[in-house]
């Protein structure tokens, strides 16, 4: 088993929750976040307090699954992100798990 997290701009909340169900991983969480993509001079030009919110709405969804529904889901957001015209692109990662109860 591992831990499969995958983080989405809102706009493709449908589309990653349709990927899941084509996997098989009917088992996940999920919560909004705000993203962010800031160049280095303008993380050394800001302020302590931004007044100005900067961040993209986003959703960030795990699952605890196996390997093989893993391997499906990698498999079609790849697909899904080759026909993007924007410049987010649905990412995930994974990470062992070394124990759990």
């Amino acid at each position: 088993m591992k831990l499969l997290i995958v983080t989405v701009v809102d706009q493709f909340d449908e589309d990653i929750l349709r990927l899941f169900k084509k996997a098989k991983i009917e088992s996940f969480s999920g919560s909004e976040i705000d993203g962010y993509k800031q160049q280095a001079s303008l993380l050394m030009s800001s302020k302590w307090f931004p007044t100005v919110k900067g961040g993209v709405e986003s959703s960030l969804f795990f699952s605890f699954t196996e390997d093989d529904k893993i391997d499906v889901i990698f498999s079609l957001i790849e697909e899904f992100n080759k026909n993007l015209v924007t410049n987010n692109p649905i990412k995930a990662i994974v990470v062992p798990i070394e124990r759990s109860i």
